[in-house]
């Protein structure tokens, strides 16, 4: 995935996705050992369909760091995220591939520093958005 370079991008202009393989039941144990989320519902098949859910459930934090390894890729080594929000939707289950895209919401310049303003979207297939969001990269 090619970096983004402040010369070479415009408002408005939608940046190359980036997909990541389906989310997997030993991905969501992994990720609750490395988080310390040790919610059933995100690991026990079980326990989610006895809450109401028809079987496990993706960690949101874990959709979270799909969009900033997002960001972080269009970054590269010429940009820093100085700023990175978002806000959950669609719930992740194993099997769902996320893709994350960008639109280039605002270019500016601000004390002799360019920065870029990228609007965020998470689908898990086109029109199922699992989280949006929006990330301030400062170019170098």
């Amino acid at each position: 995935m090619p970096q983004i370079e402040f010369e070479s991008i415009h408002e408005g202009q939608q940046l190359e996705p980036y997909a990541k393989p389906a989310v997997t039941k030993v991905q969501l144990v992994k990720y609750a050992g490395a988080s310390g989320d040790y919610n059933p519902l995100h690991t026990d098949d079980e326990f989610a369909q006895k809450v109401g859910m028809p079987g496990v459930i993706a960690h949101g934090m874990l959709v979270m760091g799909f969009l900033g390894e997002y960001v972080m890729k269009l970054a590269g080594t010429g940009a820093i995220p100085v700023n990175f929000k978002m806000r959950f939707g669609a719930v992740t289950r194993p099997g769902d591939a996320i893709t994350s895209q960008a639109i280039v919401k605002k270019l500016y310049e601000e004390n002799g520093e360019r920065f870029a303003i990228l609007d965020l979207t998470a689908e898990k297939a086109p029109g199922q958005v699992v989280g949006n969001g929006e990330a301030t990269v400062r170019f170098v």
